[in-house]
């Protein structure tokens, strides 16, 4: 995550995930809500560098994309399971 510490990545990437998880009505851990915020703002983040050449920063920025990318890869996972 952009511009954030470790520890501050960890706290984001839990919130993102929560709000993740409520949004695609999902039922997760504490840990698999940390993964997929981090994870999903790693991708997001990298898509939106390869395709605009930018990212949001700071705390609120990391959060929105921690969430887009946390429910994208929540609905990327529910599709390859249905298939």
């Amino acid at each position: 995550m952009e511009g954030l510490g470790w520890i501050a990545a960890i706290i984001v990437g839990a919130l993102a995930g929560w709000i993740a998880e409520k949004i695609m009505h999902a039922d997760h851990g504490l840990l698999t809500n940390i993964v997929l915020g981090i994870l999903g703002a790693l991708v997001l983040n990298f898509i939106l560098m390869a395709v605009v050449g930018s990212t949001l920063g700071g705390w609120i920025g990391q959060l929105i994309i921690g969430v887009i990318g946390a429910c994208l890869l929540i609905g990327g996972y529910r599709a390859v399971r249905r298939a």
